[in-house]
Parts: structure tokens; sequence; C-alpha cells
């Protein structure tokens, strides 16, 4: 029997690409086995599992806006662009603007991890359903917990980074679970190859009690790139479904372009609809 995996890179704001593949196949009633998100990728995947299409777009080209959810105010009064206690948080909780559906989340069948980056040693973690309960979404702010620009979120008796920097593209963790076809979720296009300068200059910014995590971001684009190789290599081998925008339109990990965002959005939500026949379930 089938077992498919979805597994979603993230990439700041341009996440809602991700997150209109997903809304697609909700509308199609349709719930992979097993997802793994990385950074954003996670947040897409909590709100799958959920059941709740539509939610995250709210995140990426609404509440992205605020000055609450991230800005140079957050940087000065809190050490982080991000504040991802507001977006995990204040918007996410029972008592929130838009919160998670926590009891269908945990009911939901679909087995849940998401990758986040151990900030001393720079490896990668995996964290599961069972490391959240509800109001507390401290697995999701490690995963998102973008390097250079935010401080190193606390969990566990330890400090994390985003996931991205140690397991980029977490397609193996998939196979590893099981999966028999895995679905892999790019947010540039697929043929495009990461260079390792810009993340040289970021690792400069990231404290040095944390060197492994600076030498993770070091190495990142030649994991990525790797990455990128086997899983390309793979879908030629009908082992893996490849989703990724013909272009971002110039998007950034934090633009805010709405025209380009909704875009990007449309986009995700018409290649969704390339994920049933990969897996040989009609419509």
């Amino acid at each position: 029997m089938e077992k498919i995996g979805f597994v979603d890179v993230g990439g700041g704001l341009r996440g809602i690409y991700g997150a209109g593949i997903l809304d697609y196949l909700m509308s199609q009633n349709y719930y992979c086995d097993y997802c793994i998100g990385v950074s954003a990728g996670s947040a897409n995947g909590m709100a799958y599992i959920a059941k709740q299409p539509k939610r995250n777009y709210q995140f990426y080209n609404v509440y992205s806006s605020r000055k609450e959810y991230m800005g140079l105010h957050q940087l000065i009064k809190k050490g982080s662009y991000l504040d991802l206690d507001y977006i995990y948080g204040e918007l996410t909780n029972d008592d929130g603007e838009y919160p998670v559906d926590y009891d269908t989340f945990m009911k939901n069948p679909t087995d849940f991890e998401i990758v986040a980056t151990e900030a001393v040693t720079g490896t990668p973690v995996y964290f599961e359903k069972k490391d959240t309960e509800r109001n507390n979404y401290s697995f999701m702010k490690c995963s998102c917990c973008v390097p250079g620009i935010d401080q190193p979120y606390p969990f566990q008796g330890k400090n994390y980074y985003d996931g991205g920097m140690s397991d980029p593209i977490p397609y193996q963790r998939a196979f590893e679970k099981g999966c028999t076809k895995v679905v892999v979720i790019l947010t540039r296009p697929r043929n495009y190859f990461r260079k390792r300068r810009k993340d040289q200059l970021i690792s400069e910014l990231i404290p040095k009690k944390y060197m492994g995590s600076r030498k993770a971001i070091q190495n990142r684009a030649l994991l990525y790139n790797k990455q990128l190789k086997e899983i390309l290599q793979l879908e030629e081998e009908g082992k893996v479904l490849i989703l990724a925008p013909d272009s971002i339109k110039g998007l950034g990990t934090l633009s805010k372009n709405h025209e380009a965002l909704d875009l990007l959005y449309y986009k995700g939500y018409y290649d969704g609809q390339k994920v049933l026949p990969f897996i040989g379930r009609k419509r």
C-alpha cells in the first residue's frame, strides 16, 4: 500500500505558494499520510492538518503588514525582526484573532513533523505533534526563527534556529518514515541553485557561541543544491513530484508585495491539481 508524504520547504512569505497547494487539496478533501514542514512550511502543514483552508493566506498577505508581525520596530524592541510570539501565540492561540483548530489538528491521522536547527550544534531536530500542546506552539517558533535577524528561540532547554539551515529539503526524512511517494513543495523555481555568498554574510550575524549554526548556514547552499539534484533524479524515477513556481516575481523571503503574493498563492492552488494524478487518486 502506498504511503504518501508531503515536504514543504517554506521560504518566508513565499510560503504562500505551498499554502495555495494545500488549500486546493483541502478542497478535494485529500489528506496525505505524512507531512513535514520547514520554517513557513511547518505553518502550512499545521493549517492543512487542522483543515483550515485560507488560514495561512491571511498570515502571509494580511497580517504580515502589521508592525507587530515583523519589522525594525520589533528588532529594536525585542531583538528579533519577526515577533514569533505574536504570530504563533497572540494570533494563533484559542483566544487569538485566527486560532488553530487544535482539536482537529491532533485528531487528524496524518503524521506531522517539523524540522528545526539546534543552535549550538547546527544539527537538525525533528519535532512531532506530541511536542506541542494547546496554546503552546513553540516548536513552530523554533522552525521559523530566521538566522541573522532573529535571536534563537528557546524550547525544551535548548535554543533553535530555522530548520532550513540544517535540512532544507527533508525528503529523506519522509522516506525514512516509510513514505513510498513524496510531494516536494519548493518556493523557488526548480532550476534555482543557491549561491553561497549571501549565506556567508548571514553567518557573521550569528553569535559566536552558536558556531554549529554558523557552519550550518555556511554550508546551506551546498546541502540544498545536493538535495535538489537528488529529488530531480527521484522525480525521473517516479518517486517524487516537485511542485515549484515558474517565477517568484522578485519576492524575497520577507517581501510584502501583495499583488505578487496573490499571484504566487493562486499559482500554488492551480499546481495543486498535479498531486492527485501523481498519487494515483481520481478527483
